[in-house]
């Protein structure tokens, strides 16, 4: 790449782009309701609080290179990568279920998802 801070946008763009994946998975997993649902919704909250201390261990990675005077972009690159760890984690083991990933590829295309109607009292 011509600048680093070009490289490092794309990088985050396309991190974006898997964190927005995860949650259209996570929110078809949360709309077919039953037990895993109730596991990604108590695995969720706890992920909040993991990434809490993730947060305080990418900064305590990226300190040591900033204090040594590295250019902020090699800084900024280590922070992110601390993160995209957990976001793709997240994205592989949400699309494990397959029949999540076809709904998510099917609404994509344009197809759709059947929605039932609710009845009138």
């Amino acid at each position: 790449m011509f600048n680093p801070w070009v490289a490092l946008s794309l990088k985050a763009v396309q991190m974006g782009v898997q964190a927005q994946s995860v949650i259209a998975l996570r929110m078809l997993r949360l709309a077919t309701g039953g037990a895993r649902t109730k596991a990604e919704a108590a695995r969720m909250v706890t992920e909040k609080v993991v990434s809490t201390a993730e947060t305080a261990e990418a900064q305590a990675v990226a300190a040591p290179s900033a204090l040594s005077g590295r250019s902020p972009h090699v800084v900024a690159s280590k922070r992110r990568g601390v993160v995209k760890k957990r976001v793709r984690a997240n994205k592989r083991r949400v699309a494990s279920s397959r029949r999540a990933a076809a709904r998510l590829a099917s609404n994509a295309r344009g197809k759709g998802v059947a929605v039932k109607k609710a009845k009138k009292a």
